[in-house]
């Protein structure tokens, strides 16, 4: 399952730098998925959405940091644990219960976003 920022973010910003696939924003920032990826031309997001790479979409909060859920893949591939909640000196890194995906598909998205 993906990896969610919950409310008690106290904007610190300590989870950003340590993300792979750079799913992490400050609130109120635009993101795209060729954001910190090799992504190019048009991109399915799990909802069934196709969107340009290079598309910029809305904030996924204005107040505090958040993941975007399509570029998430748990650290898998990269590191043993997810790098946000590791760092996080609140704790407000937690999993996903409403994104629960298996490993092989954390995988199969870490091979995409990083041809």
């Amino acid at each position: 399952m993906a990896i969610r920022i919950t409310d008690e973010c106290i904007n610190c910003g300590a989870c950003e730098p340590e993300c792979p696939n750079n799913a992490i924003y400050e609130g109120g920032i635009e993101w795209a998925m060729s954001d910190g990826t090799t992504l190019t031309g048009e991109y399915t997001l799990k909802r069934g959405d196709v969107v340009s790479a290079t598309a910029k979409n809305k904030p996924v909060s204005n107040d505090v940091y958040f993941i975007v859920t399509d570029k998430c893949t748990e650290c898998k591939g990269f590191h043993e644990e997810p790098q946000c909640a590791a760092v996080c000196p609140v704790d407000c890194c937690i999993l996903d219960d409403d994104n629960v995906e298996t490993e092989e598909e954390l995988l199969a998205r870490k091979g995409r976003l990083h041809l």
